[in-house]
């Protein structure tokens, strides 16, 4: 019998959006599971607190300064990681943004820059990823996507709206992608505690009513999207390409 490959040792990750909450998270568990991890976001000092905490804990990380709304930045810092690495395994897009607002005062704006950044930025990632990964008849994309992805949630139709895109997106690049090598997932969380959700997660008026529709009784934790990112991101799940897996605690199953 042939046993499943969990093994990320000496794989190349590249993480988007990963200079706080859950993309620092899943830096580190990329690291922790043995993978050489090249780190994106706009805020270089972030970006280099990271790289110097997962060294401190033995694992090796870059820095790379990304804004995945501007299509040339995501096109040289692919590059770059290429050239720094010599190949790319692992691309979790994480970047992402969301933030509630009624649909009445959605402006062009808004609207513009959350597609942007969650939906425009991440094809145009998978898009740079896939060329490095095609080469090498090898890769695993990982998509952040939702549980609002297949759910509304008041005040949140543009997020929402990205979300789906999201899914969608990760279904139609399987079709294209999967047979040359490189499979293509996404995750989608439940609210996940972090310190930029740490506010409203723990105020009482709006943690009462959202841990009655999460059947486990919880929210989520950084973890436990790092155990599904991993497991997209190893040779185990090979067979696997164009879902979603979602890490909302039964909240979808209602």
């Amino acid at each position: 019998m042939e046993y499943p490959d969990f093994d990320l040792k000496n794989q190349v990750a590249l993480v988007t959006g990963a200079s706080k909450g859950i993309g620092y998270a899943l830096a580190k568990a990329l690291a922790h599971a043995g993978a050489r991890v090249a780190v994106a976001a706009r805020s270089e000092d972030l970006l280099a607190s990271l790289v110097e905490e997962i060294a401190a804990e033995g694992g090796e990380a870059r820095a790379f300064p990304l804004d995945v709304r501007k299509v040339d930045q995501i096109r040289r810092v692919f590059g770059q990681v290429e050239k720094s690495y010599g190949r790319l395994d692992i691309l979790v897009n994480n970047a992402g943004m969301g933030s509630p607002i009624p649909a009445l005062e959605v402006s062009e704006e808004y609207w513009d820059h959350m597609m942007d950044l969650n939906l425009k930025g991440l094809f145009f990632c998978c898009q740079q990823g896939a060329r490095i990964m095609v080469k090498q008849r090898y890769g695993r994309i990982v998509n952040m996507s939702s549980q609002a992805s297949v759910v509304g949630i008041p005040q949140e139709v543009v997020y929402c709206t990205s979300k789906a895109g999201v899914n969608m997106l990760t279904k139609a690049l399987a079709l294209e992608w999967s047979g040359r090598g490189v499979t293509i997932n996404a995750v989608g969380p439940t609210f996940v505690h972090t310190p930029g959700t740490a506010a409203r997660l723990d105020d009482p008026a709006f943690r009462g009513p959202l841990l009655e529709q999460i059947p486990v009784g919880r929210v989520g934790t950084v973890t436990d999207v790092a155990a599904a990112v991993l497991f997209y991101a190893s040779p185990a799940a090979s067979m696997i390409t164009g879902t979603m897996l979602l890490v909302d605690g039964g909240y979808t199953a209602h």
